[in-house]
C-alpha cells in the first residue's frame, strides 16, 4: 500500500498541485454558467464559449506535452500554470464575449470540475517516472483520490462564496467573480510549486529518443496509444454532455437549486469519486486494470442514464451520488494502464495525446447542451446520450484490450 509519507518528494510535490490545481476546477466548474449568464451572455452563447474553450485547451495541451519531455517536464507546466492564471484574470476583468472567446482559447479553463490543459499528462509521466512499477496503479489511486477530495471541496467552496458576499450586500455576479478571481490567483501559485520540482522529474540523456523518429513524441506505442485515444475521445465525446458546470445548471432549472445547494451536492459527489479510486486499485490486482475499468464503469453510465427520470430532487441526487460512487473508478486504472503499455521515453506523448483525444471529444457537446438547455422540454436529453455513448465505449474498450495486458499481469 501507498503511504503518502513513503512517496519521493517529487510525487508529494505532484499530490499537492493536484490537489491545489482541482480545487480550483471544482469552484470555478459550480459557478461559471451562472457567472456568465450574470454578465449578460447567452445560454446558447455560452456552449459555444465553452466549446471553443475546450478547443483551445486541445491545442495548447497537444503542442505542449508532446515537447514535454524533450524541453523539460517543469518548464511546461509552468507554462500551463501561467496560461490557466491568465485565463482566470481575462474572465474576470472583460464581459466582451470576443475577448472571452480569446481567453478561453488560449488560455487554460475547466467547465467541467475535471482535467484540463497539459497539467494531468506531464504530472503522470513526472509520477511514473519517480516511482515504482509495482505501486504505480495504488500511487495513480491516491492521485486520484486526491484530486476527488480536491474538486469536492473546491465546489464546496465555490458554492459558499457567492452566498457569502451576496449575505454582506454585494450582487450575486460579484461573489461569481470572487471565485473566477481565486481561480487566476491559484494558477500563479501553481507556477511557483512547479519550480520546485527536481531533475529526477525529468527524463535522462539515456531515455531520450532520437530526435526527428517519433511523430508527436510516438514510436514503438504509436498503435496501441492511438486506438486507446479513439476509444478516450468517444467516452469523453458522452460526458461532454454532462459536465459538472451544466450538472449543476441543470439541478438549478429543474428544481430550482442555488449555486450554495449545489455546491454542497457536488462536495458529497466528487468525495464518493475519491473514495472509489482506492477500491479500483485493489479490485484491480484481482481482476486486472481493463476489466476493473470496465466493469465499474458500465453501470456508473446506467445510473447516470436514470438521473432525469427521477421525480423528485432528493431522488434525483441520491441517484447522482450513488453514481459518482463508482463513476470514477476507471480513472486512476485507465492512466496506470496508459503508463504501463508505453515507453518511459513516450509517457508525456502518449498520455498527452490520450489526454488531447479526451479534450476534443468533451469540447463538442456543450454547443448542443446550450441549445437543449434554452429549450425547457429538451433539458433531460444530455443525460441520455451521455449513458448511452459512454455505454457503446465500454462494451468497445473490453473487446480491443482486454486481451492487451501490462506488464505486471503477465
Amino acid at each position: 500500500m501507498v503511504i503518502f509519507s513513503q512517496l519521493p518528494y517529487d510525487a508529494r510535490l505532484l499530490f499537492l498541485t493536484r490537489f491545489t490545481r482541482l480545487f480550483a476546477y471544482g469552484a470555478l466548474s459550480v459557478v461559471l454558467v451562472f457567472y456568465l449568464t450574470g454578465i449578460g451572455i447567452s445560454e446558447s452563447r455560452i456552449g459555444i464559449l465553452l466549446t471553443l474553450t475546450l478547443i483551445g485547451d486541445t491545442l495548447v495541451s497537444l503542442f505542449i506535452t508532446t515537447r514535454a519531455d524533450r524541453i523539460g517536464r517543469r518548464k511546461m507546466l509552468i507554462i500551463g500554470a501561467a496560461l490557466m492564471a491568465g485565463a482566470g484574470l481575462a474572465f474576470a476583468w472583460t464581459h466582451n464575449f470576443l475577448f472571452l472567446v480569446i481567453a478561453g482559447t488560449i488560455g487554460v479553463i475547466s467547465p467541467s470540475g475535471n482535467e484540463v490543459g497539459p497539467f494531468l499528462s506531464i504530472e503522470q509521466a513526472a509520477l511514473s517516472h519517480v516511482i515504482q512499477p509495482g505501486t504505480r496503479t495504488m500511487a495513480f489511486a491516491w492521485y486520484t483520490l486526491t484530486g476527488s477530495f480536491a474538486t469536492a471541496i473546491g465546489s464546496l467552496c465555490g458554492g459558499l462564496l457567492p452566498s457569502l458576499v451576496q449575505s454582506g450586500g454585494g450582487a450575486p455576479v460579484q461573489g461569481y467573480r470572487a471565485v473566477i478571481i481565486t481561480y487566476a490567483a491559484i494558477g500563479m501559485l501553481l507556477a511557483l510549486v512547479f519550480t520546485r520540482l527536481s531533475p529526477a522529474t525529468e527524463l535522462s540523456a539515456s531515455e531520450e529518443s532520437p530526435a526527428g523518429k517519433t511523430m508527436l513524441g510516438m514510436g514503438h506505442s504509436r498503435d496501441i496509444i492511438f486506438k486507446l485515444s479513439a476509444l478516450f475521445a468517444l467516452d469523453s465525446f458522452g460526458g461532454g454532455f454532462v459536465v459538472q458546470t451544466f450538472a449543476a445548471y441543470w439541478f438549478h432549472l429543474r428544481f430550482g437549486m442555488d449555486p450554495a445547494q449545489l455546491g454542497a451536492i457536488f462536495f458529497g459527489a466528487n468525495t464518493f469519486a475519491g473514495i472509489s479510486a482506492l477500491l479500483a486499485s485493489r479490485l484491480a490486482a484481482r481482476i486486472g486494470l481493463v476489466r476493473t475499468m470496465v466493469f465499474t464503469h458500465l453501470p456508473s453510465n446506467i445510473l447516470l442514464i436514470l438521473v432525469p427520470l427521477m421525480p423528485t430532487a432528493s431522488l434525483a441526487i441520491a441517484v447522482l451520488l450513488l453514481r459518482f460512487s463508482i463513476s470514477q473508478m476507471d480513472v486512476p486504472t485507465r492512466q496506470s494502464y496508459t503508463m504501463a503499455v508505453v515507453r518511459p521515453e513516450e509517457r508525456s506523448a502518449a498520455a498527452g495525446i490520450t489526454g488531447v483525444a479526451r479534450t476534443i471529444g468533451a469540447s463538442l457537446p456543450p454547443v448542443f447542451v446550450g441549445l437543449m438547455f434554452a429549450r425547457p422540454r429538451l433539458i433531460n436529453l444530455p443525460f441520455f446520450i451521455a449513458g448511452t455513448l459512454k455505454i457503446v465505449y465500454d462494451l468497445l474498450l473490453y473487446r480491443q484490450f482486454v486481451a492487451i495486458q501490462p506488464p505486471e499481469e503477465k
